[in-house]
């Protein structure tokens, strides 16, 4: 495998790593981790959104100190807090250390995206990148997948298998030392300004994905308990509609091809739409238990097409900033996940799992009314450098 395919494949299981396993397995293993701790659904709310919080402040720092420390330093230290979050969840024993131990996985993801971006702006040419970062992005389905399988095989041993992710993480974290580039020589620091958010587009882009990410987390954080407490089903079950979820997933690694055929404002329009059909499906899947299984992969692979179409809608808007392009957006959809999740934990406490998905498919619908402005994706990305010059510039870096 040569420097770039390596990159690509070192960055997809990052993402699984971090996103897959270090923020969304929780919620697959929450409702063991909810029988053991004693924990009620707005604290276990609270916990999740910890996670998304810590993805904020992991991606502030990503996006200030990703000139000055490079990519290979920022992806080992998402590895590294990653490995020790989840090391942590395995040994928790109450509320309070599993919630230090989420934001610590937490933190990991908001490390993640904004190095990733950069090196594949740095190493690939323009057409290769919405590719590569379509396929990186589907390493979150990657992960989903095998934390559904990994229950299946060990059900009910939520401690073991977050023992297992973890040497899972020290692996990958190896891996990337690797694999990624060194920081560039003679780069200089290109610090964040207010001026740079300012710009025109970058209002709906936040807000569309602010209330993606709030109402995703109704899945993210509850779906598991959800589909046993609601829905009646077995551990065995809950594990393989996991699998399910982020089996479709994986088919958002054609996100960067999609947006090139129809448009990014298309496809993120048709994402958020089926996430919110999702999501009023999962309310009427009590009368027909196995209606929950499609449900769950309408939602995966809309959620990791939909978060694509932010990663690219964010690149067009800074083009010569991938990491801000991307960075932001994700911010924004962690923001909404860490209101989201105990808001979600509150509404069904106070009325119900039906009326709270219901509330949450409105909020979802929303995001599509914000949507990439003209000139077009394609359009935009035809006036960037040329993609043999770059790799040539960059040939010394990339391997």
């Amino acid at each position: 495998m040569n420097g770039r395919g390596n990159l690509v494949a070192a960055g997809f299981a990052l993402t699984a790593l971090s996103y897959g396993l270090a923020r969304f397995a929780y919620g697959l293993l929450l409702p063991d981790i909810r029988e053991e701790l004693s924990l009620g659904a707005t604290a276990a709310g609270w916990i999740g959104g910890s996670a998304f919080a810590t993805y904020c402040f992991g991606i502030v720092f990503a996006l200030s100190a990703g000139a000055r420390l490079g990519e290979r330093v920022l992806t080992v230290l998402a590895g590294l807090t990653a490995t020790g979050g989840m090391a942590l969840v395995a040994a928790a024993s109450s509320g309070w250390t599993l919630g230090l131990a989420i934001a610590l996985a937490g933190l990991s993801t908001g490390l993640t995206s904004p190095p990733l971006a950069a090196a594949v702006g740095r190493c690939l040419g323009d057409a290769a990148r919405p590719k590569a970062n379509g396929a990186i992005n589907a390493g979150t389905a990657a992960g989903i997948v095998f934390s559904g399988v990994a229950v299946m095989l060990f059900s009910g041993d939520w401690r073991g298998l977050y023992g297992l992710f973890a040497a899972v993480g020290a692996a990958v974290t190896v891996w990337l030392w690797f694999a990624m580039p060194p920081a560039a020589g003679g780069r200089a620091s290109r610090r964040l300004s207010l001026k740079r958010l300012t710009r025109r587009g970058v209002g709906g882009l936040c807000t569309g994905a602010f209330l993606m990410g709030a109402a995703s987390t109704a899945i993210w954080t509850f779906g598991a308990n959800i589909l046993r407490d609601e829905l009646g089903f077995s551990d065995g079950g809950i594990a393989l509609a996991w699998s399910v979820l982020g089996a479709a997933g994986i088919a958002g690694a054609a996100t960067g091809i999609l947006t090139v055929r129809f448009g990014i404002g298309q496809v993120h329009r048709l994402a958020v739409f089926a996430m919110a059909v999702a999501l009023i499906g999962l309310v009427s899947a009590g009368h027909a238990p196995a209606v929950a299984f499609a449900v769950m992969g309408l939602f995966g692979v809309a959620y990791i097409v939909s978060s694509g179409a932010f990663l690219l809608w964010g690149i067009v808007l800074y083009p010569a900033r991938p990491d801000i392009g991307l960075g932001l957006p994700f911010l924004m959809i962690a923001l909404g996940q860490t209101a989201g999740a105990p808001l979600f934990g509150f509404l069904w406490d106070a009325a119900g799992s039906a009326a709270a998905l219901a509330t949450f498919a409105v909020i979802m619908a929303s995001a599509a009314f914000w949507t990439p402005g003209q000139p077009s994706a394609r359009r935009r990305s035809s006036r960037v450098a040329s993609p043999a010059a770059t790799a040539n510039a960059l040939s010394a870096d990339c391997g």
